[in-house]
């Protein structure tokens, strides 16, 4: 099987992103976006779906960080789906309940090529530290837009609203690794009764 690899340059006037992803990879990553947060958060995507990711943006912080976060789910996306390639053989769906502390979040998975993001998780505060927790959403809708997938995410409950977007991002790691994995069963085939899932 040809290695499962994907690269991305997305320049705007707002972002500069550069995105490189293996899928069957071992969880390394090069992540810089210049928002500490956000890289601590991609760095526990990358870990724990075992995708390899180098992730450099440089955005227009001065701002804020939502052209940054936006702009890396778009390419990250664009890269995972690139990829994919025709996605034969892979497991596809996917769904996990992950605890976390106090915390517990389901995140399921239909990599379809179908993209469609049913987010049910709220924060209590709008700021993780600096970090807008409203730009946690517009990470995975992004993200599930550009890498062709649906996804679903419900935090079950949580007091602490770190914890909270760290099982978002670990249940998206975990469906993620499990749905992009090659089903030994159907390694030739398609996943779908339509013979094509792009």
């Amino acid at each position: 099987m040809a290695e499962r690899r994907g690269e991305i340059s997305r320049k705007t006037n707002e972002t500069s992103v550069s995105v490189s992803v293996h899928i069957d990879g071992t969880g390394k990553g090069k992540i810089s976006t210049g928002v500490g947060f956000f890289d601590h958060m991609l760095d526990q995507l990358c870990r724990h779906s075992l995708i390899d990711m180098d992730i450099a943006v440089k955005g227009d912080l001065h701002i804020d960080d939502h052209h940054t976060v936006e702009d890396t789910g778009i390419a990250l996306g664009q890269a995972i789906s690139k990829a994919l390639g025709d996605r034969k053989g892979i497991t596809r769906y996917a769904s996990i309940d992950l605890a976390m502390d106090e915390t517990m979040t389901k995140a399921a998975i239909d990599v379809s090529g179908r993209p469609f993001l049913v987010w049910n998780v709220a924060f209590s505060a709008p700021k993780i530290g600096t970090f807008d927790t409203e730009l946690v959403r517009e990470f995975f809708q992004a993200l599930a837009q550009n890498a062709g997938i649906t996804l679903h995410v419900l935090n079950h409950y949580g007091a602490n609203n770190h914890h909270i977007a760290e099982t978002c991002f670990k249940a998206v790691a975990r469906a993620l690794r499990t749905a992009t994995e090659i089903d030994p069963r159907q390694a030739n085939q398609i996943p779908s009764t339509k013979g094509t899932l792009v």
